[in-house]
């Protein structure tokens, strides 16, 4: 069930207002003279990583000569 607010004690109470749905998880339905006329809801963490820093961490399981090129170099076709 969403809180529901009227719009001034929304304007006088924003912050307050804020912290308590983090904390509740519950969005907040704000009014104009008994209509609803917006929504607000908290954010919902992301499912997937928002970097790519590390995102195929863990996908190489065993390389055994480093110093090697990983491909044989024929499998490679360049223009000439």
């Amino acid at each position: 069930m969403t809180h529901m607010i009227g719009a001034t004690e929304f304007k006088a109470r924003c912050l307050r207002v804020i912290s308590q749905m983090n904390k509740d998880g519950k969005p907040v339905t704000i009014t104009r003279r008994g209509r609803p006329v917006a929504v607000l809801s908290p954010v919902q963490p992301p499912d997937e990583p928002t970097s790519i820093i590390g995102a195929m961490r863990g996908s190489v399981l065993a390389y055994h000569d480093p110093f090697q090129p990983a491909a044989d170099p024929s499998d490679w076709s360049a223009a000439e």
